[in-house]
């Protein structure tokens, strides 16, 4: 009887945690805690037109900047350097993009932005 209460008392304990590092090894959520030393780049334009600066809210580490520069460097015409201390990002546009279309992009890698200016 001990042995069973024992086992289901561990069940109670490893199943939610081991549901919750396979999400987090996914990269689901903000941060999967990834160590790795790739460093996103931002694009080059051949003419910047624009620039804004968004706050971002939710960057813990560099694998976080990296997400967050992908995902704004996916939008055509638009190249972007994040800083993670100061929890923005420095967006160069060769052509107008509406400020929805960056926050959708940064929303979906699991961002969020507080202000564009």
């Amino acid at each position: 009887m001990e042995n069973i209460l024992i086992v289901i008392v561990l069940a109670v304990i490893l199943i939610p945690a081991v549901r919750a590092s396979i999400g987090h090894f996914r990269g689901e959520g903000g941060c999967c805690g990834k160590g790795s030393s790739y460093r996103a780049h931002p694009r080059k334009l051949d003419h910047v037109i624009a620039r804004k600066t968004i706050t971002i809210e939710g960057m813990s580490c560099q694998h976080c900047v990296n997400r967050v520069m992908e995902a704004i460097n996916s939008i055509d015409g638009v190249s972007a350097v994040v800083h993670l201390k100061k929890g923005t990002a420095e967006i160069s546009m060769d052509r107008p993009v509406e400020d929805s279309v960056i926050t959708q992009a940064v929303e979906r890698a699991g961002y969020t932005v507080s202000g564009i200016r």
